[in-house]
This record gives C-alpha cells, sequence and structure tokens, in this order.
C-alpha cells in the first residue's frame, strides 16, 4: 500500500550467537590431572591459557583438553566468598530411567535436569536430540522414585503444522491427547522398557500416572493464574512460544517447582515467530549466567541416520 514497515526489534535475538551452555579450551596435562585429583580447581587457575573468569558463567559446561588423549567434563559452579570454580563431573556411567547419554551434550543435559538447585532448564536443538526423552527420563525419576515434587505438568503450545484439521471433538483431555502425541510415545518408550514392553502392564502403568495425578497435561491456555508449588514442569516445543508467553508460564512456578522448556528454533510453526524472535531463544539470552539457570544446545540428532540427514541437509 506504500507504506514503508519496520520490523519490531526489541524482543529479538540473533540465533548465530546464541548461548550454547558449552565451551571447549586447550589447557595442559596438569591442569587436568589436578581437576580429576581435587575434584575441582578455581577459575582463576585457568588465567595462564587465556581463559577469563569473567567470561565463563554459572552452570556453564566446559570440555578441558590437552592434545588427543587427555580430557575432562566441567561444570562451572558458585565457590566460597562467591569465586567461580571449576567442577569435575563424575566420570562413572550415567544411567536414568534405563537411559544412558549418548553424546556428551545428553550428558551435560542430565546433569541439569537432575539439579535440584536448577529452577529452570533448557533444552535447543535439532529434532531428534532427545530434548524430551531426557527431560521425562530425569522427571519420572525425581517424581517417582525420589520423590522430590509432587507431580509432573506437561504443556506444548497448540500451534499446528501445516494446515489445520478443525475442532477436535471430546473434552479437554480428549483433545490434548492429540496434541501431546510426542509425550505420550516417549512415555510409551521409558516405561516400555522397564517391563520389556509387557503392553498390559505398560498400559496400566500409564493409565495409573495420569489417573492419580502424577501426570498431568495441561493446555497453555488456562495456566494464567495458576500457582504450581513442588511440581516438574515441562514445555515441550516451546519455540513456538512469544516471549510474553514464555513470561506468563514462569511466573507460575512456585518455590521448589522446576520448568524444563525444550525446542528447535528451526521448526517453528507459528506465523508470526521467527528463529529470532521466539521466546525459547530470548528466554535463553535474557537468563544467561544466573545460579538457577542451566542451557544446553544439542548439535546431534540420536533418532536414526535418516533423522540425521533430514537434520543436516533440509
Amino acid at each position: 500500500m506504500g507504506l514503508v514497515a519496520q520490523d519490531y526489534e526489541r524482543a529479538k535475538v540473533s540465533i548465530e550467537s546464541i548461548y550454547s551452555g558449552i565451551k571447549e579450551y586447550e589447557v595442559s596435562k596438569e591442569i587436568i590431572d589436578k581437576i580429576y585429583n581435587s575434584a575441582k580447581i578455581s577459575a582463576e587457575e585457568l588465567k595462564e591459557f587465556n581463559i577469563k573468569e569473567e567470561e565463563l558463567v554459572y552452570n556453564e559446561f566446559l570440555i578441558l583438553k590437552s592434545g588427543k588423549s587427555h580430557s575432562v567434563l566441567c561444570r562451572i559452579k558458585k565457590g566460597d566468598f562467591g569465586k567461580k570454580e571449576i567442577v569435575c563431573l563424575s566420570s562413572q556411567d550415567v544411567s536414568v530411567f534405563n537411559i544412558k547419554p549418548l553424546n556428551v551434550q545428553q550428558r551435560f543435559a542430565i546433569e541439569l535436569l537432575l539439579d535440584d538447585k536448577l529452577n529452570l532448564v533448557t533444552l535447543l536443538g535439532v529434532a531428534g536430540a532427545g530434548k524430551t526423552l531426557l527431560a521425562l527420563a530425569c522427571v519420572l525419576y525425581k517424581v517417582i522414585e525420589e520423590k522430590v515434587y509432587r507431580r509432573l505438568l506437561i504443556s506444548r503450545p497448540v500451534v499446528p503444522m501445516g494446515r489445520d484439521i478443525g475442532y477436535l471433538p471430546g473434552t479437554k483431555e480428549e483433545k490434548l491427547s492429540s496434541w501431546m502425541g510426542s509425550i505420550y510415545d516417549n512415555l510409551d518408550f521409558l516405561i516400555g522398557k522397564m517391563y520389556k514392553y509387557d503392553t498390559e502392564k505398560l498400559q496400566s502403568t500409564i493409565q495409573y500416572f495420569f489417573e492419580s495425578g502424577l501426570i498431568e497435561v495441561e493446555a497453555l491456555t488456562y495456566l494464567r493464574g495458576r500457582s504450581l508449588p513442588n511440581q516438574f514442569f515441562i514445555i515441550d516445543d516451546a519455540q513456538n512460544l512469544t516471549p510474553h508467553e514464555v513470561k506468563t508460564i514462569i511466573s507460575r512456578a512456585c518455590e521448589g517447582s522446576k520448568i524444563v522448556l525444550t525446542g528447535d528454533p528451526y521448526q517453528i510453526d507459528n506465523p508470526y515467530l521467527d528463529d529470532s524472535s521466539n521466546g525459547l531463544v530470548y528466554l535463553i539470552d535474557r537468563f544467561k549466567g544466573q545460579e538457577i539457570f542451566g542451557h544446553i544446545t544439542f548439535i546431534k540428532t540420536e533418532r536414526s541416520q535418516l533423522a540425521a540427514l533430514v537434520a543436516e541437509l533440509l
């Protein structure tokens, strides 16, 4: 119509420079041995390798290497007198709800998901990286085995991919079941491994979880005004949320609750968002460095060889 339009830049974040949660450095073999022997060192001890303490943020992971034969996985934590410490991760095999990490990003994600001191965790990455599966495995462990949280609350944006098929019949739960297919698929996989895929035991266990209230599925539409005490809250496909919606959701959390947001900024179905304006990347950029926040960016898909090629080529 002859009108000059300007994009709304206030809440945009460059996806190329988004915080990944992981850094890799080359150090000496002596430093790696010292971390293994003492379990931690101060961040100041890395100055000789041009690693500045102010560039390291809380809950960020470090991969320290010395040549091709020596390496150590570490996490940055707050030490005495507010100083940053480089803490060595356990070298033992990690398994949560019969799920073992298949790569280093999954190992780091499990570390964040199992840490009760973190109230907010974001998992960003390509399709098939294991974001939803790992989040569900860790929450089932925390809710059912350790009983740290009262229940699991799961939700995702109701944004269709492609053309919508129209209104869905049934109750709210029946309508949501169509949108929560990825959640049910992962639950089938996780619980099925416990019972060696005995269909009867699998279905009865999942039914018990929902009927007893241990797992609740909720529409994001009805979260306004709610308070969520002592709950583990998973928001799947959070890349379809606006920054305002993300703010509204996270502000529902009470003391003792934990919120995990998963998503891929290159799989956005909301026509009014893109990879730099969605609420997930905005949240990651704003919360970087907070003591109660952790983030991991996945770069490798583990779903299948075909899924990996799709993520790379398409």
